[in-house]
């Protein structure tokens, strides 16, 4: 019997390509000088996708491969593969949950933390010499004892609140309805009322045409100049160019992203600003949750070939 084809939209790890091309004939669209020409070959018999979050898969592509049967997302994102396509073929599409949850947690934590205490400022501090030549490094603010609200206390929201409590933090979050796993956090519906009770804002919920700029100018203003945005979600979830204006004039005090618009290609203003901690997208980058992710990519398209249910749809 001969193996099922796939396309893969982009680069896994080297331990997870050695297993998809050992069970299927894997197409790297990544790698093709002629990427039409690469899907027009093959685009009748290619029966599933291997993607990345970011990546997603389009309309477009998805109507060019008619034998298109399942999607399978690197990723607990999916807002980049059209789902209405989706759905009107019958193609089934997975994610990775659950799997890179405390790492996504645990980098948002860390960048709070560096950027409040300026530990990146403060190392170019001891290695240029100007700790020996203008002494102490300025003072930073304080973590512990401040306000943090979380908005989407899904999966990685409530493990962010919990290492938040830690820090003796008073925090509350925002949700479409209260959540009964969140005992001693308040709830605050409204994003904006979140962000005027903020120290630190971590975004933290799932993207979709509904959250869309959620973090509009108005929450950003709310969170005011000694406020801290966190963003460990996705790109879309916050209005960048509000960000950047009050990045640029301290109506916002200072960011922590790991996530942008266009990315790699971030907008090039937020290279320039000193109030800005950023991060290449790497919130489940540990070798741990990479192998994790793979393997449930593997195991949801392995699943579908044999006739069984997915282990972790999306539809």
């Amino acid at each position: 019997m001969s193996k099922p084809e796939i396309l893969m939209m982009g680069p896994y790890p080297d331990w997870d390509l050695v297993e998809l091309e050992d069970r299927y004939i894997v197409h790297k669209l990544y790698e093709a000088e002629d990427r039409d020409a690469l899907i027009d070959r093959h685009a009748g018999s290619i029966r599933a996708i291997a993607t990345r979050g970011e990546l997603g898969a389009s309309a477009a592509l998805i109507e060019r491969l008619p034998k298109l049967e399942v999607i399978s997302v690197y990723g607990v994102g999916y807002d980049a593969v059209d789902l209405a396509a989706c759905r009107r073929r019958g193609i089934r599409v997975s994610n990775t949950p659950d799997v890179l949850t405390n790492d996504v947690a645990d980098l948002g934590i860390a960048m709070m933390l560096c950027q409040s205490r300026g530990m990146i400022g403060a190392e170019t501090w001891v290695k240029d010499g100007s700790w020996a030549a203008k002494g102490l490094y300025p003072l930073k603010r304080r973590i512990w004892g401040r306000k943090a609200g979380v908005l989407g206390l899904g999966r990685i929201g409530f493990e962010v609140a919990k290492r938040l409590r830690g820090f003796d933090m008073d925090i509350a979050y925002s949700d479409v309805a209260e959540k009964p796993y969140a005992q001693g956090m308040g709830f605050i519906a409204d994003p904006v009322a979140l962000a005027h009770h903020a120290d630190f804002l971590f975004v933290t919920l799932a993207a979709s045409p509904e959250t869309r700029h959620i973090v509009s100018k108005e929450v950003i203003t709310a969170l005011g100049p000694d406020g801290m945005l966190i963003n460990i979600s996705r790109a879309s979830n916050i209005d960048e160019e509000a960000l950047l204006e009050t990045l640029e004039n301290g109506t916002l005090g200072s960011a922590a992203l790991d996530v942008f618009e266009g990315e790699p290609k971030l907008n090039p203003r937020f290279l320039k600003l000193d109030n800005v901690l950023v991060q290449p997208h790497h919130a489940s980058g540990t070798i741990e949750t990479r192998k994790a992710m793979g393997k449930l990519v593997r195991d949801n398209l392995a699943a579908h070939f044999a006739g069984a249910a997915l282990l972790t749809p999306v539809i």
